[in-house]
């Protein structure tokens, strides 16, 4: 029943953004007079280039025309991802923040980057957030968190934790997990 929810607010939310974009659309031209004045302004205001690789939150509260609905599997994913300051390795930290005006869609920011995410699917069970455009993978493990550059093939930041992952780490270093290999003392036999 929540999922349907959650689904109902997001297109609400698509609706709104689109009877906005029609509203600006249909404003009127201005008249003769201040078409010139206008046409100044437009060359002077020109607006300035994003530049490219940096991918922004929402603004004003209208949705990206690039960005896909989430499906309901998505929005499964998208409750289990941990939220927060959530401090790294090396005094680092990030700062993960779930979308209210577009659920299942989180902001990643840290020092230097700024990333918009959406959960993925996975075959691990691992909480698995993406920017495709910009290349970046946000990993979510029972014990930490990581966030990758798979542009470059390069770790942005290790072991990220909140409170949970850092008692799960800890439970599991006072009582670790079976190993996945068994290694006995007692050599094979060979026969001949």
């Amino acid at each position: 029943m929540r999922h349907l929810k959650t689904l109902a607010l997001a297109l609400l939310i698509s609706a709104s953004s689109l009877c906005l974009t029609v509203a600006q659309a249909q404003q009127t031209k201005p008249s003769n007079a201040n078409a010139s004045q206008a046409a100044k302004l437009k060359t002077v205001n020109k607006p300035v280039a994003k530049p490219k690789g940096k991918n922004e939150p929402i603004k004003n509260g209208i949705k990206p025309s690039s960005e896909s609905p989430i499906e309901p599997h998505e929005l499964d994913i998208a409750e289990k991802v941990h939220v927060g300051q959530l401090p790294c390795e090396l005094g680092a930290s990030v700062n993960l923040t779930a979308d209210v005006q577009a659920p299942g869609y989180f902001n990643l920011q840290g020092k230097g980057y700024k990333y918009r995410m959406r959960p993925v699917a996975t075959s691990t069970g691992a909480i698995r957030l993406e920017d495709e455009k910009a290349g970046a993978v946000w990993l979510q493990l029972a014990n930490k968190s990581m966030l990758m550059d798979q542009k470059n093939g390069r770790r942005v930041a290790d072991d990220c934790a909140h409170p949970d992952q850092v008692a799960f780490a800890a439970e599991m270093k006072s009582n670790p997990p079976p190993a996945l290999i068994d290694v006995s003392n007692s050599a094979p036999t060979t026969q001949r």
